[in-house]
């Protein structure tokens, strides 16, 4: 394996698999927090025991490499170097979160079906096998908060309070256009597109469901001008 190569392969690793345990925390220290009732409670426990199950995976594979990650177990979040989740940990309310897991994991998910046909394949096999299939229902689950919310107009309105906040972070989940780091992982087929084609890949997949539940973002006006 060229050096250039394992190295590029397990820092993305590395960043994955800190992000699932990170998401774990979330939802038990944020998002359980925030839930109304102790139906909800239950749901994010659900959600962090399957992001535990993915640091496990995600685990096996980096030991193939000689890497060790039993100690991301003990770590407290803000001490894992990979992994940045200031976007959470700033998630308000109910709401917020409902946007967070709609958008925010949605953009996880953009992710893990380019990672589902890495060139690495212990990698992307653990895609294929449980992760893609979870990280829908995490996506679900926060869009059935904003859908259920959108039925009223002081829902609506709650919600699109909450998307002006966070779509600029959300956005900002794909990383610099510029990165040097994305551009070689689609040399070495990692991955198969930058961050900047990825983040607009997914503006032009997210603006329709948005659009049907009534909520606006600035990228609508300028769709509708390219359109005209």
């Amino acid at each position: 394996m060229p050096e250039e190569y394992r190295s590029l392969a397990t820092h993305l690793m590395m960043v994955h698999t800190e992000g699932e345990l990170t998401g774990a925390d979330d939802y038990t220290q944020v998002f359980y927090n925030l839930a109304p009732n102790a139906y909800e409670k239950f749901v994010c426990c659900e959600r962090a025991a399957e992001e535990v199950q993915h640091y496990e995976l995600s685990a096996e594979v980096l030991a193939g490499l000689d890497v060790d990650t039993s100690g991301m177990l003990a770590q407290h979040f803000q001490q894992r170097p990979y992994y940045a989740n200031e976007l959470v940990r700033g998630v308000r309310n109910w709401m917020e979160r409902g946007i967070f897991s709609f958008l925010g994991e949605a953009v996880v998910l953009e992710h893990l079906l380019e990672f589902q046909e890495s060139s690495y394949e212990p990698f992307s096999e653990i895609f294929v096998k449980q992760i893609i299939k979870d990280e829908h229902v995490h996506v679900a689950h926060g869009f059935r908060i904003i859908r259920d919310a959108c039925g009223t107009d002081a829902g609506r309105q709650e919600a699109q309070q909450a998307l002006d906040r966070l779509w600029p972070h959300i956005l900002g989940l794909f990383g610099r256009d510029e990165s040097k780091r994305s551009a070689l992982y689609v040399k070495w087929g990692l991955r198969k597109t930058t961050n900047g084609e990825l983040r607009r890949h997914f503006v032009r997949k997210i603006l329709p469901k948005l659009s049907a539940l009534g909520l606006v973002v600035p990228e609508m006006a300028v769709l509708a001008a390219e359109q005209s």
